[in-house]
């Protein structure tokens, strides 16, 4: 369990007087079988944690036994209920601060035993950044949080990738999210919704007008459609078989565009379909190399060995320069 994801778990669970284990995997977004794991974790560590089964059940955690946050400031409190940040998050939101003073009052609060264990805090640390990480360039988080938070329309600056040069627009923002390591600005413009990479926001202002979004939307639920409608969202669908030893890789990468069939699987690879945007998008089957065979369309294979003729041409040996001895 993560300590963000203990804290939370305890928050939720102070806070109610019974909360199911559906709740609980909703509320932090993570499985049944994951929920059941940290439980059995907080029964192991002493914490009294009771489950009823029934109409009128749930789980407990006996009184007495909580989290007593009347120590921690208002702010210390609000930092604290950011849940799934990891640390390099928190930092970019400029809110390490306050949430590490809140932990360790927590943690100061936590009555001692006779036999106490190390504290976490001591024996584990986490590192969520990529190995050699290029600088970020761009807005940061903690730079647009105030103007996000006070409500007012944007004026941003653009770098698209679709684009030939950076657009000019006027946006009303929900707010910040945080997606597989990425920051985004979720906002409406021209009241449709957006979502842009705060790296490619190259240079943003305030405007002297309120916000003016959507009436019953919220930064979770305009967040949460823009992602389900880029992950469904595809004009060709690739029919390929992975090797086996790549499926985990290919899976991890490709994420949602990739549609396993459990029905159509071998000894030595999985039949699959990937969804892609563009016909321009299958680039992205190159680093496996032979571990993936396309089948069809035939426009994705034809596309693929157009791809892989040019790589070949541009590293075939030039006749002007001298060969390395083997």
């Amino acid at each position: 369990m993560t300590p963000d994801r203990f804290f939370t778990l305890m928050l939720l669970l102070t806070s109610r007087d019974a909360v199911t284990t559906q709740e609980l995997a909703s509320a932090l977004g993570v499985s049944l079988r994951t929920i059941t794991r940290d439980l059995n974790w907080l029964r192991d560590a002493g914490l009294p944690v009771t489950a009823q089964r029934g109409r009128l059940g749930g789980v407990t955690l006996l009184p007495g036994a909580g989290l007593d946050l009347t120590r921690l400031t208002p702010g210390e409190r609000d930092h604290l209920s950011l849940t799934g940040l990891d640390e390099r998050q928190r930092a970019e939101l400029d809110a390490s601060v306050e949430s590490r003073r809140a932990l360790s009052k927590i943690a100061a609060m936590r009555p001692r035993r006779v036999h106490e264990l190390l504290p976490l805090t001591d024996v584990v640390h986490v590192d969520s950044r990529p190995w050699r990480q290029a600088r970020a360039s761009g807005t940061t988080p903690a730079s647009l949080i105030g103007a996000v938070r006070r409500g007012r329309r944007l004026r941003i600056e653009y770098d698209s990738p679709r684009a030939s040069r950076a657009r000019d627009v006027v946006v009303d923002p929900y707010g910040l999210f945080a997606k597989a390591g990425l920051w985004y600005l979720v906002a409406d413009c021209a009241r449709a919704p957006r979502m842009y990479r705060l790296e490619r926001i190259t240079a943003w202002k305030e405007v002297d007008q309120p916000r003016r979004i959507r009436e019953s939307q919220t930064l979770a639920t305009v967040a949460a459609a823009l992602v389900d409608q880029w992950e469904h969202d595809h004009a060709i669908e690739v029919s390929a078989t992975i090797d086996q030893a790549q499926i985990a890789r290919a899976r991890r990468i490709l994420g949602q565009r990739l549609v396993r069939d459990d029905h159509e699987e071998s000894g030595t690879g999985h039949r699959v379909t990937i969804r892609f945007l563009r016909l321009e998008d299958v680039r992205a089957l190159l680093p496996f190399g032979s571990a993936i065979t396309v089948h069809g369309p035939t426009e994705a294979r034809a596309h693929l060995h157009d791809l892989a003729t040019a790589l070949a041409h541009h590293y075939a040996p030039h006749p002007e320069l001298p060969t390395v001895p083997s």
